[in-house]
């Protein structure tokens, strides 16, 4: 019976109070949870339009009597309350429904509301969108959103990037004894004379390793232009984080240039992922020729580079400019490559026009992971 009953109360928070009659009603528990839920999706225009109603208020403690409005419910107290009713993935699509789909503004304007929500690439998202309306207060508290989220991203990162550019094994032996480079099938090979056939084991006096060639980046310079339109904002974030791990390389000069109308040469703080994220100022006209016209400015070895364009390719400046400055680049040997989406979903929405214009005179256009774009850069690093 108790499981029949479970079952009973989730079709019953699925289909709501018109269901009642049939599943039952919900134990406190269950009703602060449909409460809440309540709270966030009853502000669905389509709601309405279908004749559905939804029942039911929500407390910090549970669900409140029929005088009570939803309105006086706090964000805080309802961030609480989630926090409390429901497990780790739910809440993080309750707090990007209320951040995207909602638009619920005090979850990124009030600080005490910051301080409690949990920090993820949606949220960070929201921040970039929304920081030029908050006051120093607010923003220092979500400057820890930043934080957290772009330090996460930076570690998963920084482990793709040491993979890619640490070297690939050789065949040759090595007296480098580094586990990664453990050689079992050799290893075997030299220590059968010490197989011990009563415990079916092979003694290993004399482990063999793999040797690493080097990979050398000398004088070679990527140039990441990124368009900071507002449905770049994904790409966006990883360029920032990319061009971080890839500063770090030795031999490789990384540049970072955000651009809509005007271009901004943000090199200086390609280092620090965080302060360069809180300085851009997302949305705009975008005047894409301008900025691969300062990004052609600043190679000084055309076979040697490479120029990177982040963009949704809807040029509000001369299409046939912007044409024009990419073929130049790529007739000079420059290795161009057009980003329609660099972030790890990659789903990209651009210009298929442009893009194919920018194809056919040379580029190399597509959508990338971050992890794929270091990969290509060692590629034609010659790595």
């Amino acid at each position: 019976m108790g499981d029949q009953h479970a079952d009973l109360e989730r079709w019953r928070l699925i289909l709501g109070p018109a269901a009642e009659s049939s599943t039952g009603g919900l134990s406190d528990e269950n009703a602060a949870r449909d409460a809440a839920l309540d709270w966030l999706y009853s502000r669905d225009d389509d709601l309405a339009k279908r004749g559905v109603r939804r029942g039911g208020t929500y407390g910090g403690d549970g669900p409140r009597g029929a005088d009570d409005s939803p309105s006086q419910l706090t964000t805080v107290d309802w961030l609480d309350g989630i926090h409390r009713l429901f497990p780790k993935e739910t809440i993080e699509r309750l707090e990007r429904d209320a951040v995207e789909r909602y638009e619920i503004h005090d979850v990124l304007t009030n600080p005490d509301v910051l301080e409690r929500i949990e920090p993820s690439p949606s949220l960070l998202k929201a921040v970039l969108r929304t920081k030029h309306l908050m006051n120093p207060q607010v923003l220092a508290a979500a400057r820890r959103i930043v934080e957290e989220v772009v330090q996460r991203l930076v570690e998963k990162l920084s482990v793709q990037v040491r993979t890619v550019f640490t070297g690939s094994r050789t065949r040759k032996p090595s007296w480098h004894r580094r586990s990664r480079d453990f050689d079992l099938k050799r290893t075997l090979r030299a220590n059968l004379k010490h197989y011990q056939p009563e415990s079916r084991r092979v003694a290993i006096e004399r482990p063999q390793f793999h040797s690493r060639t080097s990979k050398r980046l000398e004088q070679w310079q990527l140039v990441l232009l990124v368009d900071q339109s507002g449905s770049m904002t994904g790409s966006v974030i990883h360029s920032a984080v990319t061009a971080a791990c890839l500063h770090a390389l030795p031999g490789l000069k990384t540049h970072l240039i955000a651009f809509d109308t005007a271009v901004v040469d943000m090199t200086s703080d390609v280092d620090d992922p965080v302060e360069l994220l809180m300085k851009v100022q997302l949305g705009g006209g975008t005047d894409i020729a301008r900025a691969v016209e300062y990004g052609a400015g600043l190679i000084d070895n055309p076979r040697r580079s490479i120029v990177a364009l982040i963009s949704d390719f809807y040029e509000g400046g001369s299409e046939a400019r912007l044409v024009h400055l990419v073929k130049q680049l790529c007739e000079q040997g420059t290795q161009v490559l057009g980003l329609a989406a660099l972030d790890e979903d990659a789903n990209p929405i651009y210009d298929h026009a442009m893009a194919a214009r920018l194809a056919d005179v040379g580029a190399h256009v597509g959508a990338m992971t971050p992890s794929h774009l270091v990969e290509f850069v060692a590629e034609r690093l010659g790595t």
